[in-house]
């Protein structure tokens, strides 16, 4: 298991290696995605027994994989 960020880990043996709430096996994407659907915070921790916290450190490493991320415009 590795942290690759604050309250986030990737483990090969873990849901393929994607990156998941530290010390769950709930991946970033799922908790991202129920937010972007409309689920509150509240609602996504309550559902997948996680702290607020475990909830907001996904979407903080969203903010920064996005920030990082290189688009290039092709015309």
């Amino acid at each position: 298991m590795k942290q690759i960020a604050p309250g986030i880990t990737v483990d090969e043996t873990v849901r393929f290696g994607r990156p998941v709430l530290e010390g769950t096996r709930v991946p970033v994407d799922l908790v991202v995605g129920k937010l972007a659907g409309g689920m509150a915070v509240e609602e996504v921790a309550e559902e997948y027994e996680l702290r607020r916290e475990a909830v907001l450190a996904a979407l903080a490493y969203a903010a920064r994989t996005l920030a990082e991320e290189e688009i290039r415009a092709v015309a």
